[in-house]
């Protein structure tokens, strides 16, 4: 295929928004040949991966947790009725046509009715005692996840054929253990038949496929499918539609009047983002589109007209800035102190061993003579337990403490500009921030200050204020930095 069309992925909050994305995304005024030569790959609607799972923030049980757990019987039946219930009410919220709308909820309801006789299967098996169904178990939250998706494009196709556009409904989540292709082996057989001049395939963001989506990259699955979409079919550019722009801080933090939109980056500074959590896009999703040449473009559903963030591998700012302000209001600061370490090796092998069996997420770390820090984030107070309890039943001498701080990284595609570091310095110290640690890389992308909990919201705002906004430093006080 020549690069003549895009691939686009709409996220759950914008698909939540049914109007404004149809206005803004998938007709936008379009008529005719320029409604086509785009692929479109849709989330599930905001919500409902949380009632399939669990709550992605509260952690409130959905039906694979209250399955798997299996504390209060028939509780996931309850937990499945929820789903079939938030599902139908949405279809009644989005249909116009009667006959569309019925078409909706029975796919809905053929689709829930599969699922929960392979649960109750699975029950009644359990109920026995003699079987390990581990496996089995594993695969339930892979089937619960695609439901999610199904549903939302399922809808959307339809939505858009009563519109007059040639949609093409695109289901990636059917497979059975007769069927473990490969995610690109499904993908290229599933887009084959379909004329992109000529039709509008709306594809599932779920693929069954060999190895799990969701084992394999959690709830970022529906932008594998993604970015393995655009490579394989060679996409012109790859865009992500969000309920926000790429800005450079959170506006909510220090206000909408002086947030930017970035509008140009590399993919170096979104994967900065990644590591620290506020994805622009999945790591290993943007791997594959650097990978391939293809452009990330970031756009705001909630604004038809602005073009919103191009990412591309070999952009460089034309002048040194700082491009976002963000961070991680809590991490923990496990600090490994051995006064015997000089000299020898083996030391920061075995800490990664032991941090890698614990599944723990490394945000940053720092090493001297004697002293390996590592800054975690998303880590439990069970499973740090258990990482500081095995890191001195190896080294019985060493003292082990962890401290929660907070982290606060500078990012943009080139940051050397002459004086920013002791700009930054002298900027949270006049506002009373105190700093633990601080780390600047050669290659000039971030550079990471490490404070108090408590210092991080303020010291996100002076930050911002000074090196994005440009102001000087007199001109910052520290009773507006801390103010809500």
């Amino acid at each position: 295929m020549t690069r003549t069309h895009s691939v686009e992925k709409i996220g759950g909050t914008s698909m939540a928004a049914t109007s404004t994305v149809f206005d803004n995304v998938l007709v936008a005024g379009r008529e005719g040949a320029d409604l086509y030569n785009r692929i479109f790959v849709v989330s599930a609607y905001a919500g409902m991966t949380d009632l399939l799972l669990e709550h992605k923030k509260s952690g409130r049980a959905g039906v694979h947790a209250h399955f798997i757990r299996n504390e209060t019987p028939g509780a996931w039946r309850a937990a499945l009725g929820e789903v079939m219930d938030a599902m139908t009410v949405r279809n009644a919220e989005m249909f116009a046509r009667i006959e569309s709308r019925a078409e909706a909820d029975a796919f809905v309801t053929k689709r829930i009715a599969a699922l929960e006789t392979c649960l109750d299967d699975l029950d009644r098996l359990r109920a026995h005692g003699r079987f390990c169904l581990k496996e089995q178990m594993t695969t339930v939250r892979e089937m619960l996840a695609g439901l999610g998706e199904a549903h939302s494009a399922h809808s959307t196709a339809l939505m858009l054929r009563d519109r007059g556009v040639d949609a093409v409904f695109v289901d990636l989540t059917l497979w059975d253990n007769e069927d473990m292709r490969s995610l690109d082996d499904r993908i290229v057989e599933a887009l084959a038949p379909i004329d992109l001049a000529r039709q509008m395939p709306i594809v599932t963001g779920y693929a069954g496929c060999e190895g799990g989506m969701v084992r394999r990259y959690a709830r970022g699955y529906s932008e594998m499918t993604f970015s393995r979409i655009a490579v394989l079919t060679q996409a012109r550019e790859a865009i992500i539609h969000k309920e926000f722009h790429l800005s450079s801080a959170d506006p909510r933090l220090v206000g909408e009047a002086v947030a930017r939109k970035i509008g140009r980056t590399n993919y170096d500074v979104a994967d900065q983002l990644a590591n620290l959590g506020m994805e622009a896009i999945h790591p290993r999703a943007g791997r594959g589109l650097r990978q391939s040449g293809i452009p990330l473009r970031v756009r705001n559903t909630f604004d038809r007209h602005d073009g919103g963030t191009l990412i591309c591998g070999d952009y460089v700012s034309e002048h040194p800035r700082v491009e976002i302000v963000t961070g991680l209001s809590s991490v923990q600061a496990l600090q490994v102190f051995e006064q015997d370490m000089v000299g020898e090796k083996g030391y920061d092998a075995a800490i990664l061993d032991t941090l890698t069996r614990h599944g723990a997420w490394i945000v940053s770390k720092s090493s001297n003579a004697n002293t390996i820090t590592h800054y975690l984030s998303g880590t439990d107070s069970a499973q740090m337990a258990g990482i500081v309890a095995d890191i001195e039943a190896h080294w019985p001498g060493a003292a082990v403490t962890v401290q929660p701080v907070a982290m606060v990284s500078v990012i943009g595609s080139d940051l050397a500009e002459p004086g920013l570091v002791p700009r930054a310095l002298m900027a949270l110290g006049g506002a009373g921030i105190g700093m633990a640690a601080m780390q600047h890389q050669i290659r000039n992308v971030d550079v990471q200050f490490v404070v108090a909990v408590e210092d991080f919201d303020p010291a996100v705002r002076v930050l911002h204020k000074v090196l994005v906004e440009g102001a000087a430093l007199t001109d910052v006080k520290a009773e507006e930095l801390v103010a809500a």
